[in-house]
């Protein structure tokens, strides 16, 4: 697409109370929307190919235009990392949400969401580095408390300057919640935990990222069921005073607070699987 396609249609006079809205604007909305997703489609390839660190250059020519048009639409370099930013933590979102609900049980929605991220990260790494090492996306600046804090009139516009903050805010409820429905726990208890656990799987999976090459460490799938156990047993086993907590395989858990009542394990695979659709396709 050259400039030309991507100057804005002048239009003339001013529009009157009560007057139609010229279909001229909104068609321009429109396809200032539809381009916008074009260059972080094609931002995303770049990084994907080229690394957390791609130049915007690299950027301008995976996307077939210049620099100079991309900044008519993100302002500077900082505002494409945003959105894209927004755009990847927002499908892994998507993604973890759908695993969790549907999943049978809570302890399986647990290890379908840590499957899940799994996934996700290492189907493009180094698009996950970008969005999670770059200040702005991180949100550096601007924490998820502070997010949080700014209330609900303000809080878009926060979660658009730091996405991985609002991101992880909103994995933090998603995973306390199958936690809160097996333990007689408080909801500063439950988010707590939750907390927890997002860091903990976060830095699991950034470690299994880094090692995954040596024959010692566990492949993906075995990874998911160590982590989601690990997760489980102790702090469930700990709190719970629900029977419904206390399954076979929390071994943790004493002799006579286990079921021996059928119940799924979490050896049956994902119903779902999720990778990053940024992954560069030959």
């Amino acid at each position: 697409m050259n400039a030309g396609a991507d100057a804005r249609p002048v239009t003339r006079g001013r529009v009157q109370p009560g007057a139609a809205v010229d279909g001229r604007s909104t068609r321009w909305d429109e396809h200032r929307a539809a381009r916008r997703a074009e260059l972080i489609r094609a931002a995303s390839k770049a990084v994907h190919r080229g690394g957390p660190g791609v130049s915007m250059d690299e950027i301008a020519a995976a996307s077939g235009t210049s620099k100079s048009i991309i900044y008519r639409y993100f302002d500077d370099k900082t505002g494409l990392q945003v959105a894209l930013g927004a755009a990847v933590v927002g499908q892994m979102h998507d993604a973890l949400t759908q695993a969790a609900e549907a999943a049978e049980t809570p302890k399986r929605a647990l290890r379908a969401m840590v499957g899940v991220y799994l996934e996700m990260i290492e189907s493009s790494p180094n698009v996950y580095y970008f969005v999670t090492r770059t200040s702005a996306v991180a949100g550096t600046e601007e924490p998820a408390a502070q997010l949080a804090a700014s209330g609900p009139a303000t809080n878009g516009a926060a979660a658009n300057r730091a996405p991985l903050a609002a991101f992880l805010d909103s994995v933090i409820e998603l995973v306390a919640e199958p936690f809160a429905r097996v333990t007689d726990v408080s909801a500063a208890d439950a988010a707590a935990w939750a907390a927890g656990a997002v860091g903990f799987v976060r830095g699991a999976g950034e470690w299994w990222l880094a090692h995954r090459d040596r024959p010692d460490v566990p492949d993906r799938e075995q990874l998911t069921e160590r982590v989601a156990a690990w997760l489980w047993a102790g702090p469930v086993g700990v709190l719970s005073h629900s029977p419904a907590a206390r399954t076979p395989d929390d071994r943790r858990a004493p002799t006579g607070a286990r079921r021996d009542a059928a119940r799924p394990d979490l050896d049956r695979p994902l119903h779902r699987a999720a990778t990053l659709d940024l992954k560069e396709t030959s």
